[in-house]
């Protein structure tokens, strides 16, 4: 089957605030499945959104086959949605409902298309992916964070599509779902980007295209393949820039040995000239002749610097720079013997089976990492513990001194910026101090002044996080859902570090075995079929 390929034709973006994203950009996007990866912030889903032309270019153009359907990272289900809204589809079974009605209207004709069969195929796709319990009027709010993903990625499959863009499709999903995906989209017969940092989703695409600040860089196999040859690129531009640098040192000592023999012949000059005892006006001449010789060496050495200068700052350029990520520490008060939250035989509301009872009991400093299937009540767990659902039956007792992250990030408010929302939670820094904390969070000074809502899921995940840590008074109990989602390596790797030296109580739902190893969890709480089971970890 061929697929008419996305063609990039020196695109450029200028964001609102006039900052320029990313510019000239080339490139032509096939049936191959293609990861497109890059650092957070770096434009990837503004490039999506191009690509799929729910975004105009600046400047440049972007051609593109007929349907292009494009999956957001975060799935928005508005208020009333259902699972049929959250696939996509529920203009197509409203019009297929009015032609059973008798409707005659040429555009519900239109709507339905060639799927007539739709209702059918919906219902087969729940049974397959193990949401046969779903209905298509299922409200959205009552899914988990997994589960809407999976309904998403259903809408998305059905599509007949001439190209798929995903952003971020593995986040919220559990490890057999993601070992799902990964084989819906081998079997996908047409084409498909992929934005994720999720290696193991990457090391199935055919292609990596790497978005930087030089622009798009396409390397022809899977991660495996980009990071060998990333690591290769790096060295020789290393060693690229280690040469010139010693090669400036070595024309900078050349110079001034030039400059210091010309001195020296300008110095003996002079002093003939006077034991000769030459007349003023041939010694003033000699002078400005030798004057005039110094000046073209410095004006033509000042050249030859520039040129060596340039040279490295242009080998420099080729030399990715890891921007070094820090989370200070936040000093929470002790609290290891105290009892920090009592779940009695609460029972969770939005479960089923035998996770929807738990009893737990929760002491400061204890770390807890909760793991288990989609759907079986994680999310509903942590929502409990902070207050925002009551539980059906049962008594739970928290402390109020907690923060919650939850995976939409909805302590972050859109229309603000960062800076002010971290001003409103710290009143004792200054905003200078709070710049800082940000900056060193790989959130420069345009980043943390543009609303929150404009700024890439990771760069969100960051901000939101920094106004809960860096609140004037820092939580005793964290509550953190899919935190690593959306985030790069490097920021992965800083948030890893920062919540093993947190000291307060925390409890974090992660799909992600690596992550969850890298805490130093002292226990971990896990969904079975026979219930909720807490295994200590052995430290």
């Amino acid at each position: 089957m061929t697929t008419t390929p996305l063609t990039l034709k020196g695109v450029s973006y200028v964001l609102s605030d006039g900052r320029t994203l990313f510019t000239d950009l080339h490139e032509q996007f096939d049936a191959r499945p293609t990861g497109l990866v890059g650092r957070n912030g770096i434009g990837k889903t503004v490039l999506a959104q191009i690509l799929a032309g729910l975004l105009q270019p600046t400047a440049g153009d972007c051609q593109r086959p007929s349907s292009v359907h494009y999956l957001a990272q975060q799935v928005a289900h508005p208020k009333g949605a259902s699972v049929a809204d959250l696939a996509g589809i529920q203009l197509t079974l409203d019009a297929l409902a009015r032609i059973e009605a008798g409707s005659t209207a040429i555009e519900d004709f239109e709507a339905v298309d060639e799927r007539w069969d739709l209702p059918q195929r919906f219902r087969h796709e729940l049974e397959c992916n193990g949401l046969g319990y779903l209905e298509a009027t299922t409200p959205a709010s009552t899914l988990s964070g997994g589960e809407t993903m999976r309904v998403a990625l259903m809408g998305a499959m059905l599509s007949n599509a001439d190209f798929l863009i995903l952003d971020e499709p593995s986040n919220h999903l559990d490890r057999p779902n993601r070992q799902a995906l990964i084989e819906q989209l081998q079997r996908w017969p047409r084409g498909l980007i992929v934005i994720s940092h999720d290696r193991q989703l990457l090391e199935a695409m055919e292609r990596i295209v790497e978005l930087t600040p030089s622009g798009l860089h396409s390397y022809g196999g899977n991660y495996t393949f980009y990071a060998e040859a990333k690591a290769h690129e790096q060295r020789n531009a290393i060693d690229q820039l280690n040469r010139h640098k010693l090669e400036r040192q070595r024309q900078e000592r050349a110079m001034r040995k030039q400059r210091e023999r010309q001195e020296k012949r300008q110095a003996r000059g002079n002093r003939q000239g006077k034991e000769a005892n030459q007349a003023k006006v041939i010694l003033d001449g000699q002078k400005e002749r030798s004057e005039n010789s110094i000046g073209s060496l410095r004006q033509k050495q000042a050249a030859s610097r520039d040129q060596l200068n340039q040279r490295v700052r242009e080998a420099a350029k080729q030399v990715e720079s890891e921007a070094h990520i820090t989370l200070h520490g936040i000093p929470v008060n002790q609290v290891a013997k105290r009892c920090l939250a009592e779940l009695e035989r609460v029972e969770l509301p939005f479960v089923m089976g035998a996770t929807r009872h738990i009893s737990l009991l929760l002491r400061g400093q204890q770390r807890i990492g909760v793991v288990g299937p989609n759907g079986c009540g994680k999310s509903t767990l942590l929502r409990v513990l902070a207050g925002q659902i009551e539980p059906l039956s049962g008594t739970c007792k928290v402390t109020p001194e907690k923060a919650y992250l939850d995976q939409r990030l909805e302590n972050l408010e859109p229309e603000k910026t960062v800076l002010e929302q971290l001003q409103l939670a710290n009143h004792s820094t200054t905003e200078g101090e709070l710049r800082m904390l940000l900056a060193q969070l790989g959130l420069d000074a345009q980043k943390i002044t543009t609303p929150s809502g404009l700024l890439s899921g990771g760069e969100r995940l960051k901000g939101a996080l920094a106004c809960i840590l860096y609140a004037d008074s820092p939580p005793q109990l964290l509550l953190l859902d899919e935190p690593n989602n959306h985030l790069d390596l490097p920021s992965a790797q800083a948030l890893e570090t920062l919540l093993r030296s947190y000291q307060g109580a925390l409890v974090v739902v992660s799909h992600d075995d690596a992550f969850l190893e890298n805490l130093a969890l002292t226990d971990r709480l896990m969904a079975t079929e026979q219930g909720w089971h807490l295994e200590p970890q052995s430290s």
